[in-house]
């Protein structure tokens, strides 16, 4: 699932491609996937232009100049493609939307959703999100205020987007291994050093996996060089059984609350 890397690598070259350029058409291929009808989404999003392209945790928010709001969110299993008709990847697209030759295939969107809201509704869907970790105001002090209570294991509260937004899986444990904490440890057992490690390396690896276009292989576009240059750089995530890049040792694969983890029992303590 796409995480804060992946959707900063597509808003940023999303941002170069599409911003200002007319919609001349929207095609729903799966209604499920939008939150009005076809004719009223058509209608309100055709001939529009997106004046700013938004992140938000694992959302992205493409701001149209009526004011209204596309909110993104593409789940597991969820990418986007930008081409013609003819670059476009032999995968099934559940909403396309037309710039003229080239148009921005949104595809697996079987979970994720591509909404049309008003400016006030979109703030509003996104009002229990918690806060980003990158944000400036993020800082060590409020790492500890935001978690240093809670009484739970330490990866799924750094993936609950009502805690912080925008990491999951991958980026909480490759954020664990780097700060060499195992992600199944207990937040009350963490001393301070360690949330100071926490947080160093939340901002490390999170900013380390935007440069490099996040981990998710699929192209945004041909010849795109960027998305998924972090996929090769992953330390421990799906990487159970190979061994460690430190030390050597065979990574350990579990689950936790439903969710595979990935972590070394010698480097993380």
């Amino acid at each position: 699932m796409p995480e804060i890397p992946e959707m900063e690598t597509y808003r940023a070259l999303l941002a170069q491609r599409i911003l200002h350029t007319p919609i001349v058409a929207a095609d729903v291929q799966r209604e499920k996937s939008i939150n009005v009808p076809v004719d009223a989404f058509r209608r309100r999003v055709e001939g529009r232009t997106i004046v700013g392209i938004a992140r938000r945790a694992k959302h992205l928010l493409f701001h149209l100049d009526s004011g209204d709001v596309l909110l993104l969110h593409l789940m597991l299993g969820g990418w986007m493609f930008y081409g013609t008709e003819s670059e476009k990847p032999d995968r099934t697209t559940q909403v396309t939307l037309s710039f003229g030759e080239r148009s921005l295939y949104f595809i697996g969107l079987r979970l994720g959703y591509l909404h049309l809201w008003s400016s006030s509704e979109a703030e509003a869907r996104l009002a229990e999100l918690g806060p980003e970790p990158l944000e400036l105001s993020f800082t060590e002090a409020e790492l500890r205020r935001t978690i240093g209570r809670k009484r739970t294991v330490l990866k799924p509260t750094m993936t609950d987007q009502k805690t912080i937004a925008g990491i999951g899986n991958c980026y909480a444990d490759e954020i664990c291994f780097d700060a060499g904490i195992l992600p199944i440890r207990k937040i009350e057992s963490l001393s301070e050093e360690e949330f100071g490690k926490l947080y160093g390396s939340m901002r490390s690896v999170l900013l380390e996996a935007i440069r490099f276009g996040g981990y998710m292989e699929n192209p945004l576009f041909p010849g795109d060089a960027l998305t998924g240059g972090f996929d090769s750089r992953c330390a421990v995530y799906d990487r159970g059984g190979e061994p460690c890049v430190r030390c050597g040792s065979p990574l350990v694969q579990e689950e936790l609350a439903s969710r595979k983890v990935f972590y070394c029992t010698r480097c993380q303590r």
